[in-house]
């Protein structure tokens, strides 16, 4: 079996075999991403504690390619940081966008790997990038929910703090005024 023909079994298998598929409650973010030019559609999740992907599910209907690149991305990046699926998608992103003339690392990309003659083909470029545009999307959502968290956080500490303050000096006199 020559390397294109494995690579072409590892897509198949991902694609019958979807890991991670089905969507799971306890997420901090939610996308949808359609590929318009094939049909294919995602809603993926991602399930985060702190920094940590702890999981990320997804229900998709589209081509092979598509599935089966969310499948391996999910593999990538459960377990992982959120700065290390930047870098995973980032180095993926360029890939794909090479055309074929970058290749994947595949100590680090593992599966991905298979994906690099679908660089070759402009048309199927979006196929593979939907799950991992999604997780992208995702991840960014997962971010601005967080920082409003902090930001309400701290919002609500000031005026409690601030209150705190007022009702302390409600009960001292006033300049000018004895105790």
């Amino acid at each position: 079996m020559n390397v294109e023909d494995m690579y072409q079994q590892i897509i198949l298998d991902h694609y019958r075999e979807k890991h991670h598929a089905g969507l799971r409650d306890g997420y901090a973010a939610e996308v949808t991403q359609v590929n318009p030019s094939c049909g294919d559609e995602l809603m993926l999740r991602l399930h985060l504690d702190g920094d940590v992907i702890t999981d990320v599910s997804y229900d998709a209907v589209g081509c092979s390619i598509s599935q089966a690149s969310t499948s391996v991305m999910t593999d990538l990046v459960i377990g992982g940081t959120v700065d290390h699926a930047q870098k995973l998608y980032r180095g993926f992103q360029a890939m794909m966008r090479s055309h074929g003339e970058e290749t994947l690392d595949p100590d680090r990309y593992d599966d991905a790997v298979a994906f690099e003659g679908v660089a070759k083909l402009m048309a199927r470029v979006k196929c593979a990038m939907l799950g991992w545009s999604a997780l992208e999307e995702a991840m960014m959502e997962a971010q601005q929910n967080s920082d409003t968290a902090v930001s309400t956080q701290n919002s609500d500490t000031a005026v409690s703090a601030q209150n705190s303050s007022t009702a302390v000096c409600a009960g001292a006199p006033a300049r000018g005024e004895k105790a």
